[in-house]
């Protein structure tokens, strides 16, 4: 009940501070972009605490592993044009990566936020950094340690379909989580 309120409570703060949303989520296909999907794929469970254990990962994949994420959890939630709001689809995919990483609690992260090509590119290192954020908080939220998430905002720099289309647009607009690896 405590976790609900938590969660309620962050994601209205997020939603006062965030501009309205100006199109619905799109939907496609699941399976793109790098076998994590886009808006519409609903993957569940993943690594401890969240009904897939270690032992359901295919053979070579090491568990806490950025291919252990995203095979089982998911890396990436998407975003609205314009928007820094986390819709359902969003929280479902991060209470997943909180339970994940609560199940690692050695492991760190870094949030990467992604815009699409159309701004400045100013207002999309600024909404990127807002994307980015918002997945923090939220995953802070539930519990995860706010050392352990870094944020950076990649804004239009690092588009992951280099296309000028809808379809396009909307997988550029994410946050991805990524396991930071020691050297």
């Amino acid at each position: 009940m405590m976790r609900l309120f938590v969660s309620a409570l962050a994601l209205a703060a997020l939603v006062a501070c965030s501009s309205p949303d100006e199109m619905p989520p799109p939907q496609m296909d699941p399976g793109v972009a790098g076998g994590m999907g886009a808006p519409g794929d609903a993957r569940t469970g993943a690594g401890s605490g969240t009904g897939v254990s270690t032992s359901d990962l295919p053979p070579g994949v090491e568990p806490g592993s950025q291919e252990d994420l995203e095979l089982t959890v998911g890396d990436r939630v998407f975003f609205d044009y314009d928007s820094a709001v986390l819709n359902s689809q969003a929280t479902g995919i991060l209470d997943r990566q909180a339970a994940w990483l609560l199940g690692y609690p050695d492991l760190n992260v870094t949030i990467e936020g992604h815009t699409d090509e159309r701004g400045t590119r100013e207002y999309n290192l600024a909404l990127g950094d807002r994307r980015a954020n918002a997945v923090k908080n939220y995953l802070v939220a539930l519990n995860v340690p706010a050392s352990r998430v870094l944020t950076i905002s990649y804004g239009e720099e690092r588009p992951e379909v280099a296309e000028s289309s809808e379809d396009a647009y909307a997988r550029n607009r994410r946050a991805v989580t990524v396991v930071n690896t020691i050297n």
